[in-house]
């Protein structure tokens, strides 16, 4: 999580404007099996699914509050832009979402079969 944080180097003469950019994330995300499935009503956000799975990965400007990802678990992950990159960040953005949408997909199959990791402990064999 901290490489999220750390400073990106400079996007260069090639940098694309945030909504030029999210269009290139979705373009992107297409050709990993995503497609739109909603749009907020100021169009700055973009919910994308794979398939008909429930799980949304969510693309915007913008980051979400608490009170929105208690409304919306399906959401999975995000991934915001919110300043000019140039195509080789997108791309490691898109990667880093598909990681985080991976495994919002493995927490939530975890919690739907009740094996999280305090139900696979092994008790200890000891002699009473």
């Amino acid at each position: 999580m901290a490489a999220r944080f750390r400073k990106n180097p400079p996007p260069g003469a090639d940098a694309l404007p945030p909504d030029r950019a999210l269009a290139h994330a979705c373009t992107l995300l297409a050709e990993h099996g995503f497609h739109e499935v909603a749009r907020n009503e100021r169009g700055d956000s973009l919910y994308l699914a794979r398939g008909d799975d429930p799980g949304r990965l969510r693309l915007s400007n913008h980051a979400r509050t608490p009170k929105q990802r208690r409304g919306h678990p399906e959401v999975l992950a995000s991934l915001v832009i919110r300043q000019p990159r140039n195509p080789a960040q997108i791309a490691a953005m898109v990667e880093a979402a598909l990681r985080d949408v991976a495994g919002g997909l493995r927490r939530r199959d975890q919690a739907a079969s009740g094996s999280g990791s305090e139900n696979n402990a092994k008790t200890g064999s000891g002699s009473a």
